[in-house]
């Protein structure tokens, strides 16, 4: 089960990242995770703002509401991608969407390691990856 972190913990902005064509996010605030656990961030789409904590080795977002990551858009497919989460962090791989997977607006073909910091576009939602610090 994907749990929410609690509302205090990071705040994001968009930040011009200088004619590039979009915003890099700012995250401003503590992060209070357990040392080694991700979390996304909703930070574009109309569950903006919502937390997802990756707890589990395994986490599926898509638009089928049995999904950990419920992402309620047309533009995301039922079963869209996958987080896997170990003691090397975190890597996401698209499970065949229509409309494919992106980190930092490219478009992954195999399973993409994660950083603290990455965006990831699944349809019209863009979830900011934050890894709290394993020292």
């Amino acid at each position: 089960m994907v749990t929410a972190a609690p509302d205090t913990s990071v705040a994001v902005s968009p930040v011009d990242d200088g004619g590039e064509g979009g915003d890099v996010p700012a995250v401003t605030g503590v992060l209070e995770l357990p040392r080694g656990v991700a979390m996304l961030v909703v930070k574009r789409g109309s569950d903006e703002g919502v937390r997802f904590v990756l707890e589990q080795p395994m986490t599926r977002a898509g638009r089928h509401p049995e999904n950990e990551i419920f992402l309620d858009d047309i533009t995301v497919s039922r079963r869209h991608a996958e987080f896997a989460t170990g003691g090397d962090g975190t890597t996401v791989r698209d499970v065949g969407s229509l409309n494919g997977t992106f980190v930092n607006r490219k478009r992954i073909e195999e399973p993409t390691p994660l950083s603290s910091g990455d965006e990831v576009q699944i349809g019209k939602f863009k979830l900011l990856y934050l890894m709290a610090p394993v020292e």
